[in-house]
């Protein structure tokens, strides 16, 4: 029986993972946002297979779908610092949402843990834009990095963009859990993580 379970886990984690990817090649700017600030659904299967088989399967999930979309599509440094940002993206706003609906097992517990991982990317990418990955890439560049530039893109790009990120993905999620939530939840008492 064990087995069966560790093979059904990988199975679902690989078809999430592939699925995620593909949603992620389908990723697309919201103007008047930066071109580098791109919207795609890849964390939705992500969320899914937490929700399923645990925390450590939605990190997988983002893990492995932003590796195959840097060794596929690469990178404009050569290096991948925006699969980090989205790694980072990716972990932050699926694992407060698995948290809290773990916690109230509702529909208001899922809108509260999606309104939570909103503000917790959010916030969490702001920080880590302004201290490492603009400085990171700036550096890379060969840009100089000017801190007054820096707090400007944060606050005028970064926040907005990821608030409206969030609430689109949000928005999506709830419409693809109002239709699986059952089968989901079904799912849920055979974790094995």
């Amino acid at each position: 029986m064990k087995k069966k379970m560790n093979v059904r886990k990988y199975v679902l984690i690989g078809m999430m993972s592939s699925l995620a990817y593909v949603l992620m090649m389908l990723k697309f700017p919201i103007p008047p946002f930066p071109s580098y600030l791109k919207v795609d659904f890849s964390d939705i299967p992500a969320l899914v297979a937490a929700l399923i088989l645990g925390p450590g399967a939605g990190i997988l999930v983002e893990l492995i779908k932003n590796i195959l979309d840097y060794l596929i599509t690469g990178s404009d440094t050569g290096i991948p610092v925006g699969h980090f940002a989205n790694f980072i993206a990716g972990i932050s706003f699926i694992l407060p949402t698995y948290f809290m609906y773990n916690a109230i097992k509702s529909k208001k517990g899922m809108a509260i843990g999606l309104a939570l991982s909103i503000i917790i990317m959010t916030g969490l990418l702001s920080l880590f834009n302004y201290f490492i990955m603009l400085p990171f890439y700036n550096t890379v560049m060969k840009i100089p990095t000017d801190t007054t530039l820096l707090k400007q893109t944060v606050l005028s790009a970064i926040i907005p963009f990821n608030l409206l990120k969030g609430v689109i993905i949000s928005i999506i999620f709830a419409l693809v859990f109002s239709k699986m939530g059952v089968w989901i939840n079904k799912q849920i008492p055979s974790r094995n993580v």
